[in-house]
């Protein structure tokens, strides 16, 4: 059987999995703000911020950003990019309903996301690691994303094809790709410092890897034209608000349930957290635990055996973590872009280590599933 065709089964076979968990947990789902009680798989896969999704695909963004009774501004469509529900859209024009059409999308996306992952992997594992990878990819905790109604898989397709363009050097194709990728997921900014610290790295490497001028000048404008990319949703929402914060108050909104209603202070949010979750001291001890320990990761053998373009893909997307995101319940979920480090678990070819991390990823799918997808009353554990 062709690579393909093994990815396109392991991928399939993952899904079917995840399909038997989520048909179990919608039978025990009570009533909710989005479903009756018990509902069908469709309506179950489209809870929690498929519902923006589907909002923004009949009515589109607001020109006025809501207000709270306090006069902060609300949770609101502008949080949400348009590709994915753009293509919904396109899909029910073919006579599917909503639900299901975003489940589609979600899935084809999420196979191409494995294709290509596996030829990314392909260029620093042998072949029964790079599938093993895609077998981890498509198993991962937070997998069941990928047939739900959100633009994650349309995100792990970009990302994946973008660090592969990147490995093999072609930055020109790289426009396109960052161009859609940045109005579908957040990420091109993060990539945007992938592309500087490349260029950097070859630059200081040009004795034994040959930088040409021309490379030089097209890569560095891929880096510039991300950077303008990854600014660009804002620059939009701003234009059609008039405020000029109209994108970050939107994102502020979901924090501001945790620790209410603050300006965005980068580098931040992550101790704010670590006092609201372990109080202090253990919160920042936690948190620089952490960035150490990560940072140790990154270096370590099995990690760098995936290059050095996947690692700073790595560290620039944790660094953008740190700088904006406020660690809660959808931590699992944002943390999943750097899926790329699942091959530095496939290094290993013991069969007990490898249906080992099988059966965990499975284990955790039901615990994230648990804790960030079905609703138990006023749930405050979004996914």
């Amino acid at each position: 059987m062709p690579w393909w065709g093994r990815v396109v089964l392991v991928y399939a076979a993952a899904r079917a999995v995840t399909t038997v968990i989520v048909l179990l947990l919608a039978s025990v789902q009570g009533a909710n703000p989005w479903t009756a009680a018990h509902p069908g798989y469709f309506e179950y896969a489209n809870l929690w911020d498929a519902r923006w999704y589907e909002i923004i695909s009949y009515y589109g963004y607001p020109s006025r950003l809501p207000l709270t009774d306090d006069g902060h501004v609300g949770e609101n469509a502008w949080a949400f990019m348009p590709v994915f529900p753009v293509l919904v859209r396109v899909v029910t024009f073919a006579g599917l309903p909503w639900n299901a059409a975003s489940v589609v999308v979600a899935l084809a996306a999420g196979l191409g996301a494995a294709l290509v992952f596996h030829r990314l992997m392909s260029r620093f594992l042998a072949p029964d690691q790079a599938m093993f990878a895609v077998v981890l990819f498509s198993v991962a905790p937070v997998s069941p994303i990928m047939q739900f109604g959100y633009a994650e898989s349309l995100g792990f397709l970009c990302l994946a094809a973008a660090l592969l363009l990147l490995v093999d050097r072609r930055y020109g194709w790289l426009v396109p790709l960052v161009a859609a990728w940045s109005f579908t997921r957040p990420g091109a900014l993060a990539f945007a410092l992938t592309l500087g610290l490349h260029w950097l790295v070859r630059w200081w490497r040009r004795g034994s890897d040959p930088f040409p001028l021309r490379e030089r000048v097209l890569a560095a404008s891929v880096a510039l034209f991300a950077v303008v990319a990854g600014l660009a949703w804002a620059g939009i929402a701003w234009a059609a608000t008039g405020v000029p914060s109209a994108y970050t108050d939107t994102e502020l909104a979901w924090r501001s349930a945790y620790i209410g209603y603050q300006a965005l202070v980068p580098f931040t949010p992550w101790f704010l957290a670590g006092d609201w979750w372990l109080d202090q001291p253990l919160g920042t001890i936690s948190v620089i635990a952490l960035v150490a320990a990560f940072a140790l990761a990154l270096w370590s053998p099995w990690v760098r055996r995936l290059g050095v373009d996947i690692r700073l893909w790595l560290g620039s997307y944790a660094l953008y973590l740190l700088a904006v995101f406020f660690p809660q319940s959808s931590s699992f979920r944002l943390l999943a872009p750097m899926f790329p480090i699942v091959g530095a678990l496939a290094v290993p070819r013991s069969r007990v280590w490898r249906w080992s991390l099988i059966v965990l990823s499975v284990a955790l799918q039901v615990g994230w599933l648990l804790i960030a997808w079905g609703i138990d009353g006023r749930d405050w554990t979004p996914p």
